[in-house]
């Protein structure tokens, strides 16, 4: 069976991983309030539980872009349909880079940041694009 057939199937397997990495992510968190001493509900504190913290919301703050983006992209980009699944895969190695960067400083973060933007951009373009291709044939 052809890798396009499979779409649906590649992209659950992505989604998985960005919602593991996203548990992952609160998991660090919770790490640092303990390392730093910072009790919930504080969200400020010591400079480097602020960049962790802020690793996990700026990701769940993408994630309601990316996720449907990424299944809206898999649904009517038929074109290549292993693509959206391969977009979705470099977000999450970008967010997964972006975790590593900020976590250490925040001037590292950007690659990472960038890497994700732009796989989260190019899905949703896909996106519209299929949709329209959708709309125009019938």
């Amino acid at each position: 069976m052809e890798l396009a057939a499979h779409a649906p199937l590649l992209s659950a397997a992505v989604t998985i991983l960005a919602l593991v990495l996203y548990l992952y992510m609160g998991f660090i968190v919770g790490a640092a309030r303990t390392k730093y001493g910072i009790a919930a509900p504080a969200i400020t504190g010591h400079p480097d539980f602020e960049r962790t913290y802020r690793v996990q919301v700026n990701t769940l703050e993408n994630l309601v872009v990316f996720l449907p983006a990424l299944w809206l992209a898999t649904t009517f980009f038929t074109r290549w349909g292993w693509l959206p699944a391969l977009l979705g895969l470099v977000w999450v190695i970008g967010r997964a880079l972006y975790m590593q960067g900020y976590v250490a400083a925040a001037q590292k973060r950007s690659t990472g940041f960038l890497i994700s933007f732009v796989a989260q951009i190019v899905l949703l373009l896909l996106a519209i694009a299929g949709i329209v291709m959708a709309w125009t044939a019938t």
